[in-house]
């Protein structure tokens, strides 16, 4: 099987919705409402087209699905702009197969080329330490939701990034809608 990585189309966010959905279906720690944050992060100022990837079979089936979009990570100095993974979703019978592994790479790839230099995310803390997370208390920087410090990641896109920089994780307003 072939996959091709690339940026979402015009007409695709149905069935990404759809394919979260499904993706998350049987997690216990989901909310099941990822699907409609992705629909309104794609209508707020803090999507980046460029950073919506999708991972296609050679059929032309969409099997997985990245989303990185921009947050703040505010300190007393100010505030670092950094990227937010949320989601990344695989359809259940196509996972363990490296999608979600070709996914973030390519997702890190492109999001260095725009220029950012960091990401987030809450995540499993077994998962995303193998594509170079970390857990982001080891660099002084919190999330603002009540859940253990190891699923609280960052990752340096470029070496040194995070060397200066220290604070809480804003997400924007769209999160918690």
């Amino acid at each position: 099987m072939v996959i091709e990585i690339r940026q979402e189309g015009n007409a695709e966010l149905h069935a990404i919705c759809n394919l979260i959905e499904t993706a998350f279906a049987d997690m216990r720690e989901s909310d099941h409402q990822e699907h409609l944050l992705v629909d309104r992060l794609h209508k707020s100022d803090t999507y980046i087209p460029e950073l919506s990837l999708v991972a296609k079979t050679d059929n032309g089936k969409i099997v997985g699905y990245i989303l990185l979009t921009k947050v703040d990570i505010v300190s007393e100095s100010g505030a670092q702009t950094s990227l937010a993974v949320a989601p990344l979703a695989v359809l259940p019978e196509y996972q363990n197969r490296g999608i979600g592994g070709m996914l973030l790479k390519e997702a890190h790839k492109r999001a260095v080329a725009l220029g950012y230099e960091t990401a987030v995310l809450l995540g499993h803390k077994d998962y995303y330490p193998r594509f170079g997370y970390r857990k982001a208390i080891e660099y002084g920087i919190e999330f603002p939701f009540d859940v253990p410090s190891e699923y609280c990641q960052v990752i340096e896109l470029i070496p040194d990034a995070l060397k200066s920089v220290n604070g809480i994780v804003r997400y924007p307003a769209v999160f918690f809608e």
